[in-house]
């Protein structure tokens, strides 16, 4: 698993970017596939994620994710859930120790959080429908309730799409004008007419920023680049793979 040097360094914590391998999965899926909603096999998953969980040094049903829809939506984990009970959401935030939490990606931003001194974490699935319509503000403001301060909140963005991969269409540009004209900073000409290349994590930071957390790091990888060491929808989309794994990117709390 990688690691953000500005999380690694807080005390208490313990934290992950899970690249692909080290795994028991095979084929589209090799090895280390975390996706409870991908199509391989639920005893192998539940093995990938028992492995994930024991990285962090928490039990297998005590290491979290939700059930991830593109939203701005946060939940509160107070204690684990099922694979049929998990909430829907895209951002969980805890103040519970030995609880991990996570958030699952292939392509779209992961983003983990932190303040150690008050002992609140949190993370948040960061893709452009996310992001845009605020799950990172909407997860930094449901850590300040739990106690959490944003001048002290650490934030690291693991691999990430990045800009000279991911090729969107002229509505989503659109999108992101009408919200603020500013946003066309994002974009990058593209060599297919009416298209422009998205600098999805450079639009997290700023909303990480926006939201007042200083203290971040992007881990500067990207997904699509990297077919041996990360999954990516978008580029099994390209070569017509029937199915994609998914990373899973989690921190937890030690007592």
């Amino acid at each position: 698993m990688l690691q953000a040097a500005n999380l690694a360094k807080l005390p208490r914590l313990r934290h992950g970017f899970f690249t692909r391998a080290g795994g028991v999965s095979s084929g589209v899926y090799a090895t280390l596939n975390g996706g409870i909603g991908s199509n391989d096999a639920p005893e192998r998953v539940a093995e990938n994620r028992a492995r994930m969980a024991a990285s962090l040094a928490v039990a297998a049903h005590r290491f979290l994710t939700a059930y991830q829809v593109h939203s701005p939506d946060v939940v509160v984990a107070q204690e684990p859930w099922t694979h049929e009970t998990r909430p829907r959401a895209d951002a969980i935030v805890t103040g519970v120790p030995n609880l991990a939490i996570g958030v699952s990606t292939a392509d779209c931003g992961p983003l983990l959080l932190a303040d150690a001194e008050t002992g609140v974490i949190g993370v948040a699935h960061a893709g452009w429908r996310g992001a845009l319509t605020g799950v990172i503000g909407a997860a930094v403001a449901a850590m300040e309730k739990l106690g959490a301060k944003r001048a002290r909140i650490a934030a690291a963005l693991g691999p990430t799409i990045r800009q000279p991969n991911y090729e969107v269409g002229p509505e989503l540009v659109a999108r992101f004008t009408a919200a603020d004209p500013a946003n066309a900073r994002f974009f990058a000409p593209s060599a297919r007419e009416g298209h422009a290349m998205f600098d999805l994590p450079g639009y997290i930071a700023e909303r990480v920023h926006r939201a007042g957390v200083d203290n971040f790091e992007d881990l500067g990888l990207c997904t699509y680049a990297e077919p041996a060491r990360f999954f990516s929808y978008r580029r099994m989309s390209k070569l017509g793979e029937p199915d994609y794994g998914r990373h899973v990117n989690a921190i937890v709390l030690a007592d």
